[in-house]
């Protein structure tokens, strides 16, 4: 089915509500996705962007609801990753006479992924298209997500098109933002932000100031996975601008997997120092808590905290994941600490406080190791290390 966003604008995407597990098992959507494509039925037809392959023939029906595919005159790819390109062969099997309109480094990534003589028109930031009553002007974003990403814009609408940024991996029988739990949709956005866009926090700043730069008039903001902002839409560009901040709030989650338990009651005693000194924290088991759910709680938090006990001279390999995460994500403004037990290398906090430094997270107090249990005296140090962290914490 379709939904008129506008006259002679309409989603045409699809709603995937049983994915779990996006880019393989990068990124968990317990709340599915969306794929989001855009019709406009002007004097001129474009389609903007495309879904993932095993959903071509739902796009396809989507289209024939409103127009013949045939008449397709522009596909607009804003970005060559198949969850928004999987079905442009079958678009363009439908459509052979339609114009690819993409990026400058579109140009590279779409025929790198397909390998079709089809048609191309190649554009760049202020170019754009009419299409008869309306124009698509195009604004590049290079690394929001990907070197090819670009904007799309449709004056006359004031509808802002910019394929990755602002979305959510978020299905839903509703399209709009208005209708839908705000609670669950801001906490998609920002695990959206926190897992995909954090590294390029600085290119979303400079990004946003270029595209308000222009004066355009936005009256709705229609992403390429999850809801459609239409009420208020420049509230999740304000966000937006907020997360690329990274200004973090006073709290703490603590990072820990454990084999016998004596790091896990390292870790609740060290929950109990933050605790007694007024400061929120949470604490994951790595071996059971899901990635991507602990990285947007280390997002919002200034400290990060992590446990592991020795094994093999190294740590247990259920923390590397997330430890990768650290590092990739480049978070900034935060602090750490370590703490771990062991049997007889007992290398485990130095090679966290280590990964610490790889991450540029600053080591804000000395790391707690606990040989076999811990004694009373060691719980007594982990309190301490989260009395201390808590002070860390509260001198901002």
């Amino acid at each position: 089915m379709h939904t008129k966003l506008a006259e002679g604008v309409y989603w045409v995407g699809v709603a995937d509500w049983g994915i779990k597990h996006f880019h393989g098992f990068e990124l968990s959507t317990h709340r599915g996705t969306s794929y989001n494509a855009y019709l406009i039925v002007d004097k001129k037809i474009a389609l903007i962007d495309t879904v993932w392959t095993p959903f071509q023939d739902q796009l396809l029906e989507n289209i024939k609801e409103l127009i013949d595919p045939a008449q397709i005159d522009y596909v607009i790819a804003n970005h060559a990753e198949v969850d928004h390109s999987g079905s442009l062969p079958a678009i363009m099997r439908a459509a052979p006479q339609a114009t690819v309109v993409v990026s400058k480094r579109g140009a590279e990534s779409i025929p790198g992924h397909y390998h079709q003589p089809w048609k191309f028109q190649t554009v760049q930031t202020g170019d754009k298209i009419s299409l008869g009553n309306s124009d698509a002007i195009f604004v590049e974003a290079p690394m929001l997500h990907w070197p090819d990403s670009m904007f799309t814009y449709l004056m006359g609408k004031g509808i802002l098109f910019p394929n990755d940024a602002f979305g959510q991996h978020y299905a839903a029988c509703a399209r709009f933002n208005d209708e839908v739990n705000q609670a669950e949709l801001y906490e998609e956005a920002q695990k959206y932000y926190a897992n995909i866009l954090t590294p390029f926090s600085p290119l979303v700043t400079k990004k946003i100031e270029e595209v308000v730069g222009l004066n355009l008039p936005v009256s709705m903001i229609a992403p390429s996975h999850g809801i459609i902002w239409r009420q208020d839409p420049l509230q999740i560009v304000k966000q937006y601008q907020v997360w690329a901040e990274q200004k973090p709030e006073p709290t703490a989650v603590i990072l820990y997997d454990t084999m016998w338990e004596a790091t896990r009651r390292m870790a609740e005693a060290i929950g109990q120092g933050l605790a007694a000194e007024g400061i929120a924290h949470k604490i994951f088991h790595m071996a059971s808590s899901d990635r991507n759910d602990v990285i947007a709680e280390v997002f919002k938090a200034k400290a990060v905290i992590l446990g592991s006990p020795a094994l093999n001279n190294g740590l247990l390999p259920t923390l590397m994941p997330v430890l990768e995460d650290l590092k990739g994500l480049k978070f900034k403004n935060k602090i750490g600490a370590a703490f771990g037990s062991y049997g007889w290398s007992g290398e485990c906090v130095k090679l966290l406080e280590e990964h610490l430094a790889a991450c540029k997270i600053p080591v804000a107090v000395p790391g707690v190791k606990a040989k076999w249990q811990p004694t009373p005296d060691d719980l007594a140090n982990c309190e301490n290390l989260g009395k201390a962290m808590a002070a860390a914490i509260k001198q901002g």
